[in-house]
Order: C-alpha cells, then structure tokens, then sequence
C-alpha cells in the first residue's frame, strides 16, 4: 500500500485480473416505465356498455309487453262475449306471431344478458356478472313458461278457427284463468330481471368510473 504525502492510504492501482475492493461499482441505471395496456376491474369498453345496455332496455320491453295484457287487455276482453274475445284473441296472436321485430326481440333479450354475464366474468367484475346471470336466468324462465303454457294455448285458440262457427268456448275459460295467470308470473318474473339487470348497470358504473 503506497502513503499519500497527507499521510491517508490510498489504494493499490487495479491490476489486471484482481478484484479491487476500492475501486467504485456501476451503479444501476432507472429502468423506464413499461408501457402497454393494463388490464383490470376498471377496464370499460364500448362493446360491454351497449351490450348491457341494450339488454336492459329489451327486458324493459318484455316487461311492458306482458304487463299491458294484463291491466288492459285481457281484463277488457273479459267483459266481452266468448265469440269477440276469441276472435280478438286470434288477431292479437296473429299480430304478435307475424311481427320478425317482436320474435328477434323475444329471443335476443335472453342471448344478450347471456354474452354480457360471461363477457363481465371475464373482464373481472364478478358481480355485475352476478346480476346479469341472474336477470337471464328468471327470463330463461319466462321463456320456458312461454313455450310449455301460453304458446299451446294460443295454438289451440288458433285451431279453433272461425269463432262464429264454434259451439264449445271451453278455450276461453282456459284464457281466462291458466294463460292470464302465467301472464301475470312473466310480468313478475321479467320486472325482477329488470331489476337485476338495473343493478347490474349501477355496478358497471361505478367499476368503470
């Protein structure tokens, strides 16, 4: 070890091959922020905003529909005779049964909350997610009260053909109570998803804010 004239040691100068414990080491330099997309809960596309979105307002739809045979329409054709309230029966399903939009509507309000609680699982907001599933899953079942109760008994209406013809009104005492009653149960039933569905945008806004 050589003196510096002060009388502090210095150290050796590096030799070649020999590690130095004096000499100074590298420091380590900042790394830059990585960059790219960060997926998360919060993430909010335009995609996943109308599809909930427009699941909601066709619910609101099915819910309107079924509600207003039921506090105007059938209770009006009860007050009518058996032969007007067949045949005003007929044209109404004949309308209904006729309208592509009403069908289209009809099934997507189901396909629709079904994609947006899969899509919203996947994003990571479990519990719009929830909401949504449980909104399809209650008009999951105002379809299949649909398809076993009220379409074959519209179906046998139909079959009943001409109602100044017809001698047995029996149908109409089926109208009557089982078809207004399960109508009444797709109007719950569809106003409760609605409800779900309701939440389920509440959540979605506060998860995207």
């Amino acid at each position: 070890m050589t003196t510096h004239p002060a009388g502090n040691p210095q150290p050796y100068p590096p030799q070649p091959g020999v590690h130095n414990p004096y000499a100074q080491q590298p420091q380590p330099q900042p790394q830059p922020p990585q960059s790219g997309p960060v997926a998360g809960p919060a993430e909010r596309g335009k995609g996943a905003t109308v599809l909930l979105l427009v699941s909601t307002i066709l619910l609101g739809l099915m819910a309107g529909l079924f509600f207003a045979f039921d506090v105007s329409v059938m209770p009006g054709l009860a007050e009518a005779d058996d032969r007007t309230y067949v045949t005003a029966m007929q044209n109404f399903n004949a309308a209904i049964d006729g309208n592509p939009l009403f069908g289209m509507a009809f099934m997507i309000a189901l396909l629709l909350p079904v994609v947006s609680a899969i899509l919203e699982y996947r994003k990571g907001r479990r519990d719009v997610a929830v909401w949504v599933a449980v909104g399809a899953v209650l008009y999951f079942i105002v379809l299949m009260i649909t398809f076993s109760v009220n379409i074959p008994l519209n179906n046998e209406l139909a079959d009943a053909g001409n109602a100044a013809k017809m001698t047995d009104f029996s149908i109409v005492d089926k109208f009557k109570t089982t078809w207004v009653t399960t109508n009444i149960l797709r109007t719950l039933l569809c106003t409760v998803a609605l409800t779900a569905l309701s939440r389920a945008l509440v959540l979605y806004g506060r998860a995207t804010r």
